[in-house]
Formats: structure tokens, C-alpha cells, sequence
């Protein structure tokens, strides 16, 4: 929360934080509670509250943007806010699922392909350029978070759950490889 409200003045032009941003700073409090699952063992009522506050925080997701829009409040600092705490989600449950012997460690991955891809844009700066939101990626992060989400359900078992994570690190893997191949064709635009 400290690093996404140092950005709030420099990329949220309106005099206050927004109907929008405090629906995601409630999916942030909520992917922490799931985060807070990591050090524990696979409990079914550990279990059973990752997978709530990750559904509660899925199904919230579209709110966000929904009242940004309503309320005339869109921003580049909510965007970005709402992306992060979505890859912040998918690292979380892809830990969990790995933690608590659904998935193989491959299943990290998952969670870390949003900051190669960061990472990516400080190597090459065609890599840096800003990607245009779109239904594919929205409906690939979604897919991801629910596959993890189910993954780490009490009553799925490991080979079941490996299965489910690796259609959503198939999914992600994709967009990756296709996102990466418009900001390489598109170069030198930037």
C-alpha cells in the first residue's frame, strides 16, 4: 500500500482516492489474508478461507473498474493498482498451491511472469511500451486466478490441481508470448 499511494498524486488526478481504489484497497487487504495462508499447513479451514477472500477479491475485480467508470474517476494509478494487486493474487495462490502439494514448484511461474515481463521493459525498452487493456488478457487473468483458487480447494487433490494450474499457466504463457510479439512488432513506434 505504501509503494501504490507514493504513485496516487502523480497518476491520480482527482482530489480524492476514489469509490474505485477503495474497492481495490479492500481486494489487497483480502489477497493479504490469502497470503497469510503461506506459512500455514494445508488445513481444510485454511484452505477453505484462502479460497473465500480469493473469490471475494475475484468477484470484486469488475467492480473496481465499473465504479471508476460510473464515478468519472479513471486513472492510470487505478489501473495500474488493479493490475498489481491481480499479479500480487495469482503469486499468492500460485505459492499456495505449490506450498501445500497441489502443484509442482513449476506452478511459481505463474505468479512470476507478470514481473519477468516488468522486468523485461528495464532490459529492453520496446518491451517497456504500455499495452492497451483487452478482453483476452481480462478473461486470461481471470481464468488464472480461478484455476489457482480452485487448485487450492480442500477437496481437490494434487493431480487434479496440478492439471488446473498448469490450463491457467498455459493461458498466461500464451498472453505473455502474444503480448510479446505485438511490442516486438511494433518496435519501433515506440
Amino acid at each position: 500500500m505504501l509503494v501504490a499511494l507514493s504513485r496516487v498524486r502523480a497518476y491520480h488526478p482527482f482530489p480524492r482516492f476514489g469509490p474505485a481504489n477503495q474497492v481495490t484497497t479492500l481486494r489487497a487487504l483480502l489477497v493479504a489474508l490469502v497470503a497469510a495462508g503461506i506459512g500455514e499447513a494445508p488445513a481444510p479451514s485454511v484452505a477453505a478461507t484462502a479460497v473465500a477472500a480469493s473469490t471475494i477479491a475475484t468477484v470484486l475485480d469488475g467492480a473496481d473498474g465499473w465504479l471508476a467508470r460510473r464515478t468519472r474517476m479513471e486513472s492510470a494509478f487505478g489501473a495500474r493498482f488493479d493490475m498489481e494487486v491481480d499479479a500480487l493474487l495469482i503469486q499468492v495462490l500460485a505459492v499456495l498451491a505449490w506450498r501445500w502439494g497441489k502443484a509442482g514448484p513449476w506452478v511459481l511461474v505463474s505468479g512470476l511472469l507478470r514481473y519477468l515481463f516488468l522486468l523485461s521493459g528495464w532490459l529492453w525498452p520496446w518491451m517497456h511500451r504500455r499495452l492497451q487493456p483487452t478482453a483476452r488478457g481480462k478473461a486470461i487473468c481471470i481464468l488464472q486466478i480461478v484455476t489457482l483458487t480452485i487448485a487450492v480447494m480442500p477437496i481437490v487433490r494434487p493431480p487434479a490441481g496440478a492439471l488446473l494450474a498448469g490450463l491457467g499457466l498455459l493461458a498466461l504463457c500464451y498472453s505473455f508470448l502474444v503480448d510479446s510479439l505485438w511490442l516486438w512488432a511494433h518496435r519501433r513506434e515506440a
